[in-house]
Order: structure tokens, then C-alpha cells, then sequence
């Protein structure tokens, strides 16, 4: 049941149909690299808060198990798991230290659950009557976007604000994924039917799809801020490969020397996360600055 924001990107989707198709160049960014706490590795570097907080995934080494992980701008990390639970994601967090994930409860067969974290309060949130639900963002001012799967063959996306639940459906699409949002209501991911994925914004009932150019497996857009800076990943058939979409024009994010690296999110100061990929199976987080 896990939802990567990278694998269920490029497992799924609809033949694309970008509404962009300007070339990219490579940005120019500024990285602070940062190594998984001893005893653990990286699985993936996802949010970041606008106090430079940065939360992911972890897996255990000694018990391979899948935990959720948050690391300070100071660098200190917090490891969780969530209760009654056999893996724990976290996926996004605001500045005010609401922490937003999904676990798979240890029953059997399990299912997903959204939850948000905030100074140890656990709140679990499932969508009504969904089978499974996970939640991937929270914004500075409390909206939350989320998926869940009412059926085993369709997954749609959600935004939660003050309690009331407005489904994102792309038309005719098998899944769609809400993987972020800002303040302003607009909610950035990914829509499926096949082999390649899209990346959309949606804001008031409305999407715009945005592909980058030149991808196997197409788009996923995985962050978005309150500026409209837009952040993701094109898509290969073993990875993924950050960039950087504002004003209708790409930039590819590049970490000279490694095999290639992937963008978690962006926050409101233009602060972006994500992971290096030194080798296929050696990886550290970064965030960046990039102009």
C-alpha cells in the first residue's frame, strides 16, 4: 500500500498532454546536503516547512521497516511511527509544526490512513467512507490535499479545509494524486490511466496540465507555494529527476558528480528539498536555494 510519490508517478497514467513544452535549462541552486541518522537510510526526502523543516522517510535498517522521519533546520531528527501501525510516511509540514502523513495500520490486509502530527497530538484522517486515505500536505494556513481509494482500481485526490473534504478527480483518469498545497487553495500532483504520468495544477474546480518535456514516463509535481513556484520530477523508468517550473518555463535541478536527484517539496521562501542519488543505492537530502 505505499504511495510514493515517485513509483505510483510512473506505474500509472494517461498518454501525455502537455500544456508546456519549453526547453529546460539547469538551474543555478545552492545545496546543503545532509546524511540519514545512524541506523537508518533514506527512502525519501519530501517536505519542507517554512521554518526549514524537512520530513520523509526512513527505513530501519536493522527491521526494514518503513518510518517517518522530521529533521529540524538546526539538524536534529525526530524518528515516528505511528500507533498500531506497520509503516509511517510523512509527506509534508507547515511552519506552525503540523506534520502531515499516512500509515498502514497493522491489521490484516492493512489499510492506508492519513494523520497529521503537531507537538505529539496524533490525529488521524481518513477520508468518509474511503477504503484508504493518505495525506501529503498542509500549508501554512491549515489546508491539507490528500488521495484516497474508495475501490481497489480507482484513487482520487482530495483538499480538506475546516473540516470539508472538495474531491480532485481528473476526467476519466484511474488515479489521481493531490500531492501538495498552498495557502491560496491551489493543489498540485499527478493524474493516471497508464504508462505515463501528468502533472496538474487544479485551483477552483479548474486543472492545467503541465508536462516537462522529453520524459519516458512523464510528470509528477510534487510541491507547490504561495508565489505559485512550482516543483517536481520527469519521470524514467528507474527514477526520477527534479525541476523547477515558474512563469511557464522549466529548470532542471542538477547535482554536479551524482547519478541524479529528486525534489520532496518547495516552501514559501523558495527553500527547496529533496534527495541525491550519489549512486543507485547511496543517497543523502538537500535542501537549495535556486535562482
Amino acid at each position: 500500500m505505499f504511495q510514493s510519490r515517485y513509483v505510483s508517478a510512473i506505474i500509472v497514467t494517461l498518454l501525455a498532454c502537455s500544456s508546456a513544452v519549453h526547453a529546460a535549462e539547469t538551474a543555478s541552486c545552492t545545496f546543503t546536503t545532509f546524511a540519514a541518522p545512524s541506523g537508518y537510510t533514506f527512502s525519501e526526502v519530501n517536505g519542507v516547512s517554512d521554518d526549514g523543516t524537512v520530513v520523509g522517510q526512513l527505513v530501519d535498517n536493522k527491521t526494514l521497516r518503513f518510518v517517518a522521519f522530521s529533521r529540524a533546520a538546526s539538524g536534529a531528527f525526530s524518528v515516528y511511527s505511528a500507533p498500531k501501525s506497520s509503516t509511517t510516511w510523512m509527506y509534508g509540514s507547515n511552519a506552525g509544526g503540523v506534520n502531515a502523513g499516512s500509515y498502514e495500520d497493522s491489521g490484516y490486509p492493512g489499510h492506508m490512513h492519513g494523520f497529521t502530527l503537531q507537538s505529539g497530538q496524533f490525529t488521524v484522517i481518513n477520508y468518509p467512507k474511503a477504503a484508504n486515505t493518505w495525506l501529503f500536505d498542509v500549508s501554512q494556513v491549515g489546508n491539507a490535499s490528500g488521495s484516497f481509494s474508495a475501490s481497489a482500481s480507482v484513487t482520487k485526490g482530495f483538499m480538506l479545509v475546516n473540516g470539508t473534504y472538495t474531491t480532485i478527480a481528473y476526467p476519466n483518469a484511474l488515479i489521481t494524486n493531490a500531492w501538495a498545497v498552498n495557502d491560496n487553495g491551489e493543489v498540485v500532483g499527478s493524474y493516471a490511466s497508464g504508462a505515463v504520468s501528468n502533472g496538474f495544477a487544479w485551483q477552483n474546480g479548474k486543472f492545467t496540465t503541465i508536462n516537462h518535456t522529453g520524459t519516458k514516463y512523464g510528470t509528477a509535481l510534487s510541491g507547490v507555494n504561495n508565489s505559485g513556484v512550482i516543483v517536481g520530477n520527469r519521470l524514467s523508468a528507474d527514477n526520477a529527476l527534479g525541476f523547477i517550473y515558474e512563469n511557464g518555463v522549466f529548470e532542471n535541478i542538477v547535482y554536479s558528480g551524482a547519478k541524479y536527484s529528486v525534489v520532496g517539496g518547495i516552501n514559501n521562501n523558495g527553500l527547496i528539498s529533496g534527495q541525491i542519488y550519489l549512486t543507485a543505492t547511496n543517497s543523502v537530502g538537500y535542501t537549495a536555494v535556486c535562482k
